[in-house]
Formats: structure tokens, sequence, C-alpha cells
């Protein structure tokens, strides 16, 4: 990590900054697997404590996260444990790609990014930031920028005053093959300046 860090603080001097305020940001880790990825899904668009109560309900009614066993609870219990349609449309057809051997998550590990979000996308309710996330969070991908994150960007904005996505992209290559450290610190800037702690 040290070494990503003095990397981008000879890239860019918004990182000496976040870390001259704020101190060195958490490294997220998450363990690999359908339990992950399930919170993922809860987690899209709304927040992460949010997602997390929803995911203890979930945990607390069905005592074990498997797609087996997800596949069987009907939707109106899933709506009872406060996920909307869409989500419990996502969360079996995650299931099933695993049931019928459509996707092999044990593989993932031994790919590379692109192979992974080649697997992901093909799953309805995967997208770009789900896998960005599960990359960074479970496989310790060091290079990815979620730009599909609305703190990443607002942090960007705000720090760098540039507001357009194609531009941000195109100044974010040079924090590469560190993208997912300059991420982290984009984060600990965003939840502290707002005074929020968030375990990931």
């Amino acid at each position: 990590m040290q070494e990503a860090i003095n990397y981008l603080l000879e890239k860019d001097t918004i990182f000496k900054a976040i870390i001259e305020q704020y101190g060195m940001p958490t490294i997220p880790k998450r363990p690999q697997g359908f339990e992950t990825l399930v919170l993922l899904i809860l987690e899209q668009q709304v927040s992460i404590d949010s997602a997390k109560a929803t995911f203890l309900k979930i945990k607390a009614s069905q005592k074990t996260v498997a797609p087996e066993i997800l596949l069987q609870v009907s939707d109106a219990e899933f709506r009872n444990l406060g996920v909307s349609r869409q989500k419990t449309s996502y969360i079996k057809a995650l299931a099933t790609a695993i049931l019928n051997k459509d996707l092999d998550l044990e593989s993932l590990p031994t790919k590379t990014a692109q192979q992974v979000r080649e697997e992901l996308i093909k799953i309805k309710g995967i997208g770009n930031w789900t896998i960005d996330i599960y990359l960074m969070f479970c496989l310790q991908a060091p290079d990815l920028l979620p730009l599909g994150d609305i703190a990443v960007v607002n942090t960007i904005k705000e720090l760098l005053d540039i507001h357009d996505k194609d531009a941000m992209e195109v100044h974010t290559i040079k924090w590469s093959p560190y993208r997912s450290f300059a991420t982290y610190l984009l984060w600990h800037h965003y939840l502290n300046k707002r005074n929020r702690t968030v375990v990931y």
C-alpha cells in the first residue's frame, strides 16, 4: 500500500492534501463469493448502512445466504425483508447462474480483471459498479476507478474541478496502475468531510 500511496503523491497534489487532513485511508476487504455479491446488489443506489441492515434481515431469516436457499425465497418474503422487486430478480438471476454452473465464483481469483468483468456482466443486475467493487474489495485488484460511484465522482468534481466523466477518465489515467488506492483516498475524503464512518 505504501508504494501505491507514494506513487499517487507524486502524481497529484490532492492526495497529499487528503492525507494531511484526514490521515491514511482504510483498504476495504470483503470475502469472495455469493454472500458479498448479494450484499453488493443490495448496495446499488442506497447507502451501505441501509443495505447492510437488509442483508442482516435476510441472514437472520434464512440462516444461510446460499444460492439454493435464496432461490426458494418467495418474492413476497423478499419484499417483507425490504428487498425491492428489481433487486430480488437480480439476486435470483445470480443464484441461478451459479447453480446452473454458468458462473464459477471460485475461478474468478485466477482471472484478469477484464475476464472477471466479462463473466459477471452477463448476469442481470450486475453492472460495472458492482463488478468494480467486487474486484477491489474481494480480489484486491489495484487499478480500478469506479466512475459509476457517486462519492468518487463528486470528490473528483470538488477537488479537481472536473465535471465531465470523459475528462475524469483522461485525468485519472496518470493514477494508473494504482487507481483503486486513489479511489480509497477519494472515499476517505468524502466520508471524513461529511463526518461519516463506514464499515466495509
